[in-house]
């Protein structure tokens, strides 16, 4: 099994709390940058993510190789745009974002490294998996190896 999950809806507290609860016992972050602005979600940033994971008896791991390119970012902020949607709105990816992460970023590497004996889960910061690239990498985990998914979410 694999799960996933974001920071936006999160508290430091209820973020940590909704892991414990799933038994996650490693957090695979696919963020490129792992900082937020805003006092808000600062507990992400990740000097301070990897200390309470390490609180609470959870392993990490940066996969940079997942993160998305700063240049198809931009690609998703100029749909978001279009539509006049902000990042901790979007309910969806732009489609050319998709092909493209998947073209230059999801099919040269092997999902199957992310695979472990311990209950794992994909993170970045967007609250709904749809809006995230760590839905597609769920997505070819579930299609290659035919893992079962399941999103946290904040209550």
């Amino acid at each position: 099994m694999m799960l996933t999950i974001g920071v936006f809806g999160f508290t430091a507290d209820t973020f940590i709390a909704k892991l414990t609860a799933a038994r996650v016992a490693l957090l695979l972050d696919l963020r490129q940058r792992r900082g937020l602005r805003g006092p808000e979600y600062a507990w992400a940033n990740s000097a301070r993510l990897q200390q309470a994971l390490v609180d609470a008896g959870i392993g990490y791991r940066h996969v940079r190789e997942l993160a998305p390119t700063t240049e198809l970012r931009h690609l998703q902020y100029r749909e978001d745009d279009r539509q006049g949607v902000g990042k901790r709105s979007r309910v969806a990816l732009a489609p050319a974002y998709c092909e493209r992460y998947t073209q230059e970023i999801l099919n040269p590497y092997d999902v199957g490294q992310l695979l472990s004996d311990v209950r794992t889960a994909l993170f970045c910061v967007e609250r709904d998996p749809e809006a995230c690239h760590r839905s597609l990498v769920a997505a070819r985990l579930r299609t290659e190896y035919d893992v079962a998914v399941t999103d946290l979410r904040p209550d």
